[in-house]
């Protein structure tokens, strides 16, 4: 009975007209599929006064009628259903995404969606994520696509859609003109706002995306043609091993003082702290970049770091041997010019599993490579790290150690205390693998010896609702920003390079550090003379 009534309804069509249909879909978008934006305001809003009463009225209504304006001109008759279909599922898929992690969608955040690996994209597809989208998006796709659309002929559809843009603009005039003082202070101070507001915050930033893409085909920037390698006399080979940590946040390593002994094995290890380090950016896909270059955050431009040569392409010129060993998302352009070992395509099952491998891999055949180096070399460690929303799957079974854990995707599913601690046992996992590491360094004191661990990006694990990582950096938390790095120092380097190890834990902790040092402290590192080193960047000047 209920089948046949089910069939019935999908096997009749409704119809209504292009404008009620515009007006509905209006609605639709600036309720339903704005829940972030409205939470936002919900939280921000205080009414104090008449004024701030007035424009919190009025802006349900601004939303509403900037849609409608936009749609009225968009929708035309050939392709209404199918770039209505299109708006629908994105911007479901983006509602969710706001909703449930707090992130804004701006030109990194599609940055970051586009850059993307297909392990990271299948570690968000979930099945609340995937209902979520279905009730909010499929189903009122499927609606459309049984509903016939009535037109007008066109010199009458045209002036409707005219008077319709026309009303709008004068109702958005006399909204600006009574709470104009209200508008521009909310914008101002809330700049952010604007990456909420769904289908034109995508659209937004997907044009801004291939406005800087747009000029890849341009010449590659070399800033130094014949940097040089000049060692100390009599000097052993150096050998220096970065670390590149993923999703790392100081907050949770104990070595920076968290209640939770998440560092048990390099808190036995003779290392230089560094206390407080600001990351490049919030999301791999500018801070890996950033990291590299010798532009320094306030002057990056990420599409034109890719373009410029980075401190890899000058170790390699200067004569190091330079190798980057990927278990990551990819080097993001930075390591297009070395020698390159993909370890997850090994696809070794006893580090690998369910597409993704743990960090152990990376040092897999390590002692092989270090026995007899026939040059100095710049080793380049590309960590998985503390990946989420699957920060249950970064670490073997032995290291669940703090409990309750939240062993799923649907962050929303689980307390934060579940989230804490499940994220504290990637942390507890990493120092394993940094532990051994330098086990394997300690082998081979023939050599000069240095590893440097920093970390991309910190993460949000659900403070102030928020989660993941990703937000416009002058609104996201300390707990994205501000990321662990230390360095091990063996006493061959400290002795041949003249390095006081105490000035400089003391250095560590008393100043302040980020990203824009590391290209400068590794140019000093590999004793590489070229003309864009900046000693005021350089740490360990």
């Amino acid at each position: 009975m209920i089948y046949e009534k089910l069939k019935k309804i999908w096997h009749s069509q409704w119809e209504i007209s292009s404008g009620k249909l515009i007006f509905i879909l209006s609605l639709y978008f600036a309720t339903v599929l704005d829940l972030s934006f409205w939470r936002f305001v919900w939280n921000i809003v205080e009414i104090n006064s008449i004024a701030v009463a007035v424009f919190a009225f009025s802006l349900p209504f601004f939303i509403f009628l900037t849609l409608w304006m936009f749609f009225n001109l968009i929708y035309v008759k050939y392709v209404f259903k199918s770039l209505t279909g299109l708006l629908l599922l994105v911007s479901a898929a983006a509602n969710y995404a706001m909703f449930t992690f707090g992130i804004f969608i701006d030109s990194d955040m599609y940055r970051n969606v586009i850059e993307t690996d297909v392990q990271e994209t299948l570690a968000l597809i979930t099945p609340i994520s995937c209902l979520w989208v279905f009730v909010t998006g499929v189903l009122p796709l499927l609606l459309l696509l049984k509903t016939k659309i009535k037109y007008d002929h066109f010199g009458r559809e045209l002036k409707k859609r005219l008077f319709n843009i026309v009303l709008s603009l004068l109702i958005l005039a006399a909204f600006a003109a009574v709470s104009y003082k209200e508008y521009v202070s909310f914008g101002r101070n809330h700049n952010e706002v604007r990456k909420l507001i769904n289908t034109f915050n995508y659209i937004y930033a997907t044009g801004r995306y291939y406005q800087k893409e747009a000029r890849r085909n341009r010449e590659f920037v070399i800033l130094d043609q014949a940097p040089e390698f000049m060692p100390a006399a009599d000097a052993p080979k150096k050998l220096i091993v970065l670390v590149v940590g993923e999703t790392a946040r100081a907050a949770n390593f104990s070595l920076y003082g968290y209640e939770r002994e998440t560092n048990p094995l390099l808190q036995k290890e003779d290392l230089i702290v560094f206390g407080n380090v600001e990351a490049c950016g919030t999301s791999t896909a500018v801070s890996v970049p950033c990291m590299f270059s010798h532009m320094t955050r306030d002057d990056l431009d990420v599409t034109d770091a890719k373009f410029t040569q980075n401190v890899l392409d000058i170790a390699k010129l200067a004569g190091y041997q330079v190798l980057w060993r990927e278990n990551d998302g990819g080097c993001k352009g930075v390591c297009d010019r070395v020698p390159t070992e993909d370890m997850r395509a090994t696809k070794d099952e006893k580090f690998c599993k369910n597409g993704s491998c743990f960090d152990e891999i990376l040092l897999e055949g390590l002692d092989d490579k270090l026995k007899n180096l026939e040059s100095d070399t710049l080793l380049v460690l590309h960590t998985m790290g503390s990946h989420g929303p699957t920060y249950f799957e970064r670490y073997p079974d032995e290291f669940k150690k703090f409990r309750p854990s939240c062993d799923t995707a649907d962050l929303q599913n689980c307390s934060q205390e579940e989230i804490i601690s499940t994220y504290d046992n990637t942390i507890l996992y990493t120092d394993y693998v940094l532990a051994q590491l330098i086990g394997i360094l300690k082998k081979y004191p023939q050599y000069q010896t240095v590893m440097l661990y920093v970390s991309d990006h910190g993460e949000s694990l659900g403070e102030n609702n928020i989660y993941l990582h990703g937000l416009p950096y002058a609104i996201a938390p300390d707990y994205q920003t501000k990321v662990p790095m230390f360095m091990w120092m063996s006493d061959v380097y400290a002795k041949y390079n003249g390095v006081d190890v105490g000035a400089l834990k003391e250095k560590a902790s008393k100043e302040n550090f980020s990203h824009d040092n590391l290209f400068h402290t590794l140019l000093n590192l590999t004793d590489i003379k070229t003309t864009v080193y900046d000693q005021h960047l350089d740490i360990l000047k």
